[in-house]
């Protein structure tokens, strides 16, 4: 018996994820018996073992149903972005090696535009809902299959998820299937439960789309394979979040550091007036968070803000408690699961504690970039510590502090400069919702630090601001360090993950004129 199977029949009337933002709710035994129809439908359209599917949808049941089928199916499945564009897809689909298509259709238009553009090959297409035109329908083709069934034993199927891509092509990052035999075996990393206290009394908000890491495992294997209630956006919106907290009774939550800065810009009023205390741990990562965005969470919510790092490739995880962040501000934690953590210089010599050099992690299980052995080669050494490309320091009692991708090095004058430890001392200012630097050439120097600046208060007088910054960097920053030039923005460009695309910084100032 799948774990979904068993919650639906120890609980089949507790409702396993509710969509308040279009007013959908479903139940444990509705899910489970969803699942198993669509499981049916994937497996008689000749999908074998460890083929794949690929999902453009919005945050809606059938994203959840698709992916406990592709479970019981013994099947990967692929949510793709909803921002991006019909040759990444293309590329996505083929890469995959998906077999079938299913969109929703809030996604219309890309999807339409996936047709015209050949992205989906001779795969076959279908929507849910009220259809799309173009795309079979999936109720039609879920209706061959009215009750649930007997399934084959198939390995446990999974998601194949792809990198965010912000330093290029998204790169696909698939793990072997568990063998039917392991179906109910605990996970490799069970830091999560162990740690977070998620558990069958867990009700879990989701603000972040299903298609990403973060929000899909928290919501689907964490929280609704556990048991537990998930609480679903359709988006984030900072005031709907804390609504839904209240409503709901919110116990857990995840994070990125944006959503933070956009809670926090709300007015006073309207962050106090809801009753937040269900609410017990709140986890963030993603991006680094400013040091002082992170305080005013803890003195707003408490100490039950948690930060892990990690990435999609799964290769180590630090987790932080409030209260060891409180006593030890800017890290992200010490590695669990028995990972150990190894700073190495460029030549893979390991650096004492204090020196920043390549976070490198040992002890972690194996992954591989799919289709991409080179970069698989890649991120692992000779001694098989494996590595993301990001840049730290350890201190002496192991607790890891990020300083930046090796990528977004600058260089200036023959000095290192770290754009987190710059972005760090500038969102000291109390008047500075976020603040980015990048590396833009100088004819000199090489590279020149550049300062992109977004203001609390958009009508602030841009050349006092300048002025106090300039003088918060003198206080707190070596010469080189500090920002040659500077601009004003309303935002900064991110992806849908919450990371910082740099790279679109720094493209105007690369550009030939």
């Amino acid at each position: 018996m799948a774990l979904l199977a068993r919650w639906a029949e120890a609980t089949p009337d507790k409702v396993a994820a509710h969509f308040p933002d279009i007013g959908a709710e479903v139940t444990f035994r509705q899910l489970d018996a969803r699942a198993n129809r669509a499981a049916q439908w994937l497996i008689a359209l000749g999908l074998e073992p460890g083929d794949g599917i690929a999902m453009l949808m919005d945050n809606r049941p059938e994203f959840l149903e698709l992916a406990f089928a592709c479970r019981r199916a013994g099947l990967y499945y692929t949510p793709l972005s909803v921002h991006l564009r019909p040759a990444e897809v293309a590329y996505t689909m083929k890469d995959a090696g998906a077999k079938a298509i299913i969109v929703s259709p809030a996604l219309a238009s890309p999807a339409t535009a996936l047709l015209r553009g050949g992205a989906t090959g001779d795969a076959p297409r279908f929507a849910v809902g009220e259809g799309v035109e173009g795309y079979a329908s999936y109720e039609d083709a879920l209706a061959a299959f009215p009750d649930p069934a007997p399934l084959p034993e198939r390995p446990v199927g999974r998601e194949f998820l792809y990198s965010s891509g912000t330093t290029g092509l998204p790169k696909g990052i698939k793990r072997p299937l568990v063998p039917w035999e392991n179906r109910l075996a605990p996970e490799w990393d069970m830091s999560w439960k162990e740690i977070y206290g998620f558990g069958p009394d867990t009700i879990y908000l989701c603000p972040a789309p299903l298609y990403h890491a973060a929000p899909h495992g928290y919501t689907i294997r964490r929280t609704i394979a556990e048991g537990g209630t998930a609480v679903v956006m359709a988006k984030f919106e900072p005031l709907r979040a804390l609504e839904l907290i209240e409503r709901y009774r919110v116990t857990h939550s995840q994070w990125v550091p944006t959503m933070f800065v956009r809670l926090l810009a709300l007015p006073e009023e309207e962050r106090t007036r809801f009753d937040l205390s269900s609410h017990r741990c709140a986890i963030h990562a993603a991006a680094p968070c400013p040091v002082g965005v992170k305080r005013r969470m803890i003195e707003w919510w408490g100490p039950i803000v948690w930060e892990y790092y990690a990435g999609s490739e799964g290769v180590g995880t630090t987790v932080v408690s409030p209260q060891d962040w409180l006593a030890r501000p800017g890290t992200v934690g010490r590695p669990v699961n028995g990972v150990r953590i190894h700073i190495c210089d460029e030549e893979g010599r390991e650096l004492p504690p204090g020196e920043v050099g390549r976070i490198c992690f040992e002890g972690a299980p194996r992954f591989a970039y799919h289709n991409a052995p080179e970069k698989t080669a890649a991120a692992y050494d000779a001694r098989g510590w494996a590595s993301l490309g990001d840049l730290g320091r350890v201190d002496e009692e192991g607790w890891l502090f990020l300083s930046d991708r090796r990528a977004d090095l600058i260089l200036s004058g023959g000095v290192n400069v770290y754009p987190a430890e710059v972005e760090q001392a500038l969102t000291r200012h109390p008047g500075i919702a976020e603040a980015a630097v990048v590396g833009i050439p100088h004819e000199d120097l090489g590279e020149q630090v550049h300062a992109v600046i977004v203001p609390r208060d958009p009508r602030a007088d841009q050349a006092a601001l300048r002025a106090e910054l300039e003088a918060l960097c003198r206080e707190h920053l070596a010469g080189p360090k500090r920002p040659r030039s500077w601009e004003f923005a309303e935002e900064l460009p991110r992806s849908e993950a919450g990371k910082l695309l740099r790279r679109i910084l720094k493209e105007r100032y690369l550009s030939p004129p």
